[in-house]
C-alpha cells in the first residue's frame, strides 16, 4: 500500500481511473455546448443577415454578442465559482445556453439575435473558466494534460456537429432550425451536470472534509491515496485564497497572471476562430460555391475533432511545448501559403483545393497544440491562494481578444483585402513560436505544488517546475 501512495504511477486502480474519465467526460460536455454555440453562427449568418437586412457591422455584432457575454461570464467565474462551486457554476452555464438557445431561434429582430447571443455567450464564459479548473481539481498528476484536453475535444465535436447541422438546413436557408439543434442538448447536459461530484478541493475550501474525503476516495486508488492527496491540499489553503490582495502585493504571482493572459491573447490571435466563424466567407473568397463552402467549413470541423486527439494522447506523453511548437510552425507555414494563394487568385480547381487544404492543415495544427493546451497550462500555473482570480483574469483575456478578432474581421478584410488579412495571421503565428520559447515552462509530470513553489521563489517562468539548482 505505500508504494501505491508514494509513486502513484506504478499502480493505478482501473476502476478509479475509469471513473474519473467518465466524471471528466461528463465535465467536458459543456465544451460540447460551446462548440455548437460557436460553430453555429457560421451557417446562420448568411440567411439570418438576408431576412432582417443586417449590415456587416450588425453580423459582427450577432458574433461579437455571444463574446461580450463570454467577456463577462469569465471575469465573474471566480466569484460564481467560489460561491456556488465548480459543479452548480456548471449548471447555471448550462441553463445559460439553454435560454439563450431558444431566444434565437425566436428571434424577431437582430437586436433580440444579439441579446440572446450574448446570454448564450454569458454561459460560454462560465464553462470555460469552470470546467478548466474542475478537471484540473480531479484529475491525477498522470492524467492532467489528457484530462484537461477533453473540454477542447468536446468544444470540437461541437463545432463539427453545428457545421454538420448548418450543411444539412443551408440549402433551404432555415437559420431557425439551426439553432434549435443547439438548444436540445444544453436541456440535456441542464440535468446531467446536477449529477456531477463537487470538486475535492473547493469542498475542503469550504470546510466539508469528509464529503472531499468520500468524494476524493472514489476518484483516487483507496483512503490512503486520497487522504495524501487532502493532505497536501489542506496545507496549500492554509492561506486563504485573496487573489486581489496577493496581485496587489505578489509581484511573482502577477508573473503567472500574465503569462495566463499571454497564452490566451497567443490562442486567439493564431487566428481559429476566424475560420470557426466566417468559414464559409472565407472560402467564397476562394470561390467556392455555396454548398460546397458549408460542405468544405463541416470537412474543417470533423479535422478539428480528430486533430484534438493529438493533444488529448500524448500531451502527457511528448509534453507541452514540444507540441506547442509544433502546431504554431504548421500555422504559421499554413497562414503563409494561404494569403500566397489569395494573392495571386484561386481561379481553377487545383488553386481552391490547394487554398482548402491549407485551411485544414492550419485547424489541425491548432487543434492539436493551442486549442486545448493553452487551456491546460493556464489552469497549472496558477497558484492556490490565487488560482480562481488567474483563471478568471486569463479565460476573461481569451474572451476580450476573441471578441476583437471576431468584431473586426470582415471590416478588416475589406479593407486591406483578404491577401494580407492572413499575410497578417501567419505573421502572428510565427511570434508565437518565440514567445514559446522565451516564457512558456513545460509542465508536464509536474505536481501542481511544485510548479507553485517553483513560482513563489522566483523561478523563471520558462523553468517552472524545472529549477535549475
Amino acid at each position: 500500500m505505500n508504494e501505491t501512495v508514494e509513486s502513484p504511477h506504478s499502480t493505478i486502480d482501473p476502476t478509479a481511473r475509469r471513473r474519473v474519465l467518465l466524471v471528466c467526460i461528463l465535465a467536458s460536455l459543456a465544451g460540447l455546448m460551446c462548440g455548437m454555440d460557436i460553430g453555429v453562427i457560421s451557417g446562420v449568418l448568411r440567411p439570418f443577415g438576408q431576412q432582417f437586412h443586417a449590415t456587416t457591422v450588425e453580423l459582427e455584432w450577432v458574433v461579437g454578442g455571444m463574446l461580450v457575454g463570454a467577456t463577462i461570464g469569465a471575469l465573474t467565474g471566480s466569484k460564481i465559482t467560489s460561491c456556488l462551486g465548480r459543479k452548480f457554476t456548471l449548471t447555471v452555464a448550462a441553463a445559460a445556453f439553454s435560454i439563450g438557445a431558444i431566444g434565437c431561434a425566436t428571434s424577431q429582430s437582430v437586436a433580440m439575435m444579439i441579446v440572446c447571443r450574448l446570454i448564450v455567450g454569458f454561459g460560454m464564459g462560465l464553462s470555460d473558466f469552470a470546467t478548466p479548473l474542475y478537471l484540473s481539481e480531479v484529475s491525477r498528476t498522470e492524467q492532467r494534460g489528457a484530462m484537461g484536453s477533453l473540454y477542447q475535444l468536446l468544444k470540437t465535436m461541437g463545432i463539427f456537429l453545428a457545421f454538420f447541422s448548418n450543411s444539412w438546413f443551408a440549402p433551404s436557408g432555415a437559420w431557425r432550425s439551426m439553432m434549435t439543434v443547439e438548444a436540445i442538448p444544453a436541456v440535456i447536459f441542464l440535468l446531467i451536470f446536477l449529477f456531477l461530484p463537487q470538486s475535492p478541493r473547493w469542498l475542503m475550501i469550504q470546510g466539508r472534509k469528509e464529503e472531499a474525503l468520500e468524494t476524493m476516495t472514489r476518484l483516487r486508488d483507496g483512503p490512503a491515496q486520497a487522504h495524501k492527496e487532502l493532505a497536501a491540499i489542506s496545507e496549500q489553503l492554509k492561506t486563504k485564497e485573496e487573489g486581489w490582495k496577493l496581485f496587489k502585493t505578489n509581484g511573482n504571482y502577477r508573473r503567472s497572471v500574465g503569462l495566463g493572459m499571454l497564452l490566451q491573447i497567443m490562442q486567439q490571435f493564431a487566428g481559429i476562430n476566424i475560420i470557426m466563424y466566417y468559414a464559409p466567407r472565407i472560402l467564397e473568397a476562394a470561390h467556392f460555391g455555396l454548398s460546397a463552402q458549408m460542405w468544405c467549413t463541416a470537412l474543417i470541423g470533423l479535422v478539428n475533432v480528430l486533430m484534438t486527439f493529438v493533444a488529448v494522447g500524448y500531451s502527457d506523453k511528448w509534453g507541452r511545448k514540444p507540441i506547442l511548437y509544433a502546431g504554431y510552425g504548421i500555422m504559421a507555414a499554413s497562414m503563409a501559403i494561404l494569403a500566397f494563394l489569395l494573392s495571386i487568385g484561386t481561379t481553377t480547381l487545383p488553386q481552391q483545393l490547394l487554398a482548402l487544404a491549407m485551411i485544414i492543415i492550419f485547424v489541425g495544427g491548432f487543434a492539436m497544440s493551442a486549442g486545448p493546451l493553452m487551456w491546460v497550462i493556464c489552469a497549472e500555473i496558477q497558484p492556490a491562494e490565487g488560482r480562481n482570480l488567474g483563471i478568471s483574469i486569463s479565460t476573461g483575456t481569451n474572451m476580450l481578444s476573441n471578441l476583437l478578432i471576431g468584431t473586426t474581421f470582415l471590416s478588416v478584410m475589406e479593407a486591406i483585402g483578404s491577401a494580407n488579412t492572413f499575410w497578417l495571421f501567419a505573421i502572428l503565428n510565427a511570434v508565437g513560436v518565440v514567445l514559446l520559447y522565451l516564457f512558456v515552462p513545460e509542465t508536464k509530470d509536474v505536481p501542481l505544488d511544485v510548479i507553485e513553489k517553483d513560482l513563489m521563489s522566483g523561478v523563471k517562468l520558462r523553468d517552472l517546475g524545472h529549477r535549475k539548482d
